[in-house]
C-alpha cells in the first residue's frame, strides 16, 4: 500500500511538473506587443489612388491612426497632387514602395487586363530589382526617408519566370508577399513573407472580425485596401470607418501603426529570441 502511495505522489508531482513546463513554454513562444496589446493592425492602401488622398487620409487623420501607401510612381496623383503625399508622409503616414509601373504577370489567371506594355513576364529579374530601386529614390525625395517596405504588384514574385523579389531584402525592411491577413505565429514570421488581406466590397463588421481573430492569436492583421469610396477595388467610406473607429475605441488591445513601423518590432524581437 505504501508503494502504492509513494508512486501515486510521484506520478502527481511529474504531472504538475509537466504542466508548469508546458505553461514557461506557452509563454516563451508568446508574443509582445507595445503597451500590453494583443494584436498589430496595419492599414495600408495600394496604388496611389484618388480616393485615398480624399477618403482615407482625411479618416485616419480623424481617428489619430496612422497607415501605409504604397505608391506606383505612374500613378497620376503622384504628379498632380504630389504635395498631398508629402503632407501625409508629415503627418506619419508611410509612404511604402510598390514599383514604378505596377507589372503584372499576364499568365496568370484572370489577368486579360494586363497589357502587354505591363507584362512581368516579359521582365528580367535585374530589371525589375533595377525599377523598384529607382521608385526607392522616388519616394526617398518626397519624404527623405530611407527605411522602407514593399508589396510586389498583384503578389507576383518572379519576373521572366524567376523570383526577382528575394534579390531586394536588402533593399527593404519587410514585404508582404502572399495572401492571408491574419499572421499565424509571429515568433516565426518571416518579414519577407507576410500575409496579406485585400479587402473588396466588404462589411465594416467582417473587416472587425479579422482583427478579432488576430487578437485572439496574439498576433497580427493586415490590410491593404485600393479605393475607398470609389475607383476599383472599392471598400466603402462606411466600412473603412466602422473598421478605423473600432481600432480606435480599441487601442488597448489593438497597436495600428505602419508597416514599417510594426515590422521593425518585429524583427527587434525576433532577434531577442
Amino acid at each position: 500500500m505504501k508503494l502504492k502511495t509513494l508512486s501515486l505522489a510521484v506520478g502527481l508531482i511529474l504531472g504538475a511538473s509537466l504542466q508548469a513546463n508546458a505553461a514557461d513554454d506557452t509563454a516563451n513562444k508568446a508574443f509582445k506587443w507595445p503597451n500590453g496589446a494583443k494584436a498589430a493592425v496595419n492599414l495600408a492602401y495600394d496604388d496611389a489612388l484618388d480616393s485615398q488622398l480624399d477618403n482615407a487620409i482625411p479618416a485616419l487623420n480623424k481617428y489619430k491612426l496612422k497607415g501605409t501607401f504604397y505608391l506606383n510612381v505612374v500613378s497620376p496623383t503622384l504628379n498632380t497632387r504630389l504635395e498631398e503625399w508629402r503632407k501625409a508622409a508629415k503627418a506619419g503616414h508611410e509612404l511604402a514602395n510598390h514599383s514604378i509601373f505596377h507589372q503584372c504577370s499576364k499568365s496568370g489567371p484572370g489577368r486579360e487586363w494586363v497589357s502587354a506594355d505591363r507584362d512581368l513576364d516579359k521582365l528580367s529579374v535585374t530589371q525589375m530589382q533595377e525599377q523598384v530601386k529607382v521608385a526607392n529614390s522616388f519616394l526617398h525625395a518626397i519624404d527623405g526617408k530611407t527605411e522602407r517596405t514593399y508589396t510586389p504588384p498583384c503578389i507576383d514574385l518572379n519576373a521572366g519566370g524567376a523570383n526577382y523579389v528575394d534579390g531586394l531584402k536588402s533593399e527593404f525592411v519587410a514585404f508582404k508577399a502572399m495572401g492571408g491577413g491574419v499572421t499565424p505565429d509571429m515568433n516565426t514570421l518571416d518579414p519577407y513573407r507576410v500575409g496579406v488581406d485585400f479587402p473588396n466590397n466588404v462589411t465594416g463588421a467582417q473587416l472587425i472580425a479579422i482583427v478579432k481573430e488576430a487578437a485572439a492569436k496574439g498576433t497580427m492583421a493586415n490590410f491593404t485596401f485600393h479605393g475607398v469610396g470609389g475607383d476599383h477595388i472599392v471598400t466603402s467610406k462606411e466600412a473603412h470607418e466602422e473598421l478605423l473607429k473600432y481600432l480606435a475605441d480599441n487601442k488597448d488591445i489593438y497597436w495600428t501603426d505602419t508597416f514599417v513601423n510594426i515590422m521593425k518590432y518585429v524583427k527587434e524581437q525576433q532577434a531577442k529570441k
